[in-house]
Order: C-alpha cells, then structure tokens, then sequence
C-alpha cells in the first residue's frame, strides 16, 4: 500500500472518512474537519481512479443524507464540493454505528469497494463516544 499521500500515484486505494457531527466537536471544529478533509482529498489521485473516497458523517444516528459511497465522485473537484456542503448537526456521538454503517454498508461492491484494493478508514472524532464499549467492540 502507498504510505506517502503527497504523491500517491499509481497507488490504488479506497478511503472513507467517518466525520464526527457531535455536540461537543462544535461547528468551528467541524469546519476545520472539514477543511483538513478537503485538503487531503486534494492529494489523492481520484481524478484518474487510483483512489475512491467515500464520507459518512455522524453524531445521534448515521447521516446518511450527507453520506457519499466510494462510486459517487470520480473526481478532486466532486468530492471537494460534497464535502464543502456537508452541515453540521451536534447531537450525541454514536461512533459505533458509524463504524458499523461503514463495514457493512459502504464497504461493500453495491457501493463502489473495489476487490482486492486496500481499504484504508479515517475517523475524525473528538474521542468521546456516547458507548465507548459498542465502539471498542467495533474497532477490534
């Protein structure tokens, strides 16, 4: 697997980025989130299909409404623009249904995992998770 995200060329790799929307991450935190996100989704190299991204985001419950699958942007500039209009909610931090929604909802073939491609999951959180247990459980 490419480890340099500067210059990740000719490296194939799916990335989901699970964004916390919580309470306490308040919304200048979630736009630095979100700038950071942006920033990095500018290094990879979707725009000739080596990398797909994907995004869910959360807090209470999944956001599926603002979530984006690895085949629904095939470009810098698509992925940019979706990520710019994600919105912020706050609410609890529910980070084990986050992860469950991502093993069994967005890493799948319906929803543009690719086989034998490395899967490579970012979560951006504050660290303090509603059931720290159920999430433990989750990342093991």
């Amino acid at each position: 697997m490419c480890i340099n995200v500067i210059a990740a060329t000719d490296c194939l790799v799916d990335v989901i980025f699970i964004v916390d929307e919580s309470l306490s991450v308040r919304t200048s935190n979630y736009d630095l989130m979100k700038s950071f996100v942006s920033q990095l989704v500018g290094r990879l190299d979707i725009d000739n299909g080596d990398t797909r991204v994907g995004l869910v985001t959360y807090a209470e419950v999944v956001n599926t409404a603002q979530a984006f699958n690895l085949s629904a942007h095939m470009s810098v500039a698509s992925v940019q623009a979706a990520i710019s209009s994600l919105t912020y909610t706050g609410s609890v931090t529910v980070t084990h249904l986050a992860l469950a929604y991502v093993r069994t909802t967005m890493l799948t073939l319906a929803a543009g995992d690719r086989p034998g491609v490395p899967n490579v999951v970012v979560i951006m959180t504050d660290g303090s998770s509603y059931n720290a247990t159920a999430t433990q459980v989750c990342t093991t």
